[in-house]
């Protein structure tokens, strides 16, 4: 009986428990992974007239090539195949005469001296401007229609398929009138 009341009586020593958790792992941050790029190509390609989607960091000849590369009479001196591509740019590959070698017959660019009057302009004034064919300069068309007259040439970045490249190509080229 003196052994259980010594047992009983006698508190046992509380024993400290540590855990120590491992270091943290380090991640790595997540990078922006850029999306692929669509691109309209017209002109003198052997499949024109057709939207692209091309790896982020293509270039005008990647799009040439998607579109079956270049017809003999396509005019590569007016077009940049060294060119970075945007999402929703359109390229288009000017073609030679058979005399000389000179752009065939077709819209001429607009220049700082005669600027296309953007908020008048017509579907063929409006392919004056540098990557402006028909779809385009419709589409400009349509959204000036529907919202009213552009007041800056970065109103023109909400109409579908224009972008800030091309919004750069286009200083000085465009009056609002």
């Amino acid at each position: 009986m003196g052994g259980a009341l010594l047992l009983l009586t006698r508190q046992p020593i509380p024993v400290t428990i540590s855990i120590q958790p491992p270091p943290p792992t380090a991640l790595p941050l997540p990078t922006n992974t850029p999306g692929p790029v669509q691109v309209y190509i017209t002109g003198a390609v052997a499949k024109p007239n057709a939207v692209y989607i091309l790896a982020p960091g293509s270039r005008v000849a990647d799009a040439v090539n998607a579109a079956g590369g270049l017809l003999p009479e396509a005019d590569t001196s007016r077009v940049n195949l060294a060119a970075l591509l945007h999402d929703g740019d359109q390229v288009h590959v000017q073609a030679q005469s058979a005399a000389g070698g000179k752009a065939a017959a077709g819209p001429t660019l607009a220049t700082p001296s005669g600027p296309v009057h953007i908020n008048t302009a017509t579907l063929e004034d409006l392919q004056r401007l540098p990557g402006v064919g028909p779809v385009l300069a419709q589409r400009i068309i349509e959204y000036r229609t529907q919202n009213g007259p552009f007041a800056a040439l970065d109103d023109l970045d909400k109409v579908s398929g224009v972008g800030k490249a091309r919004i750069d190509q286009w200083k000085g080229l465009v009056a609002f009138d």
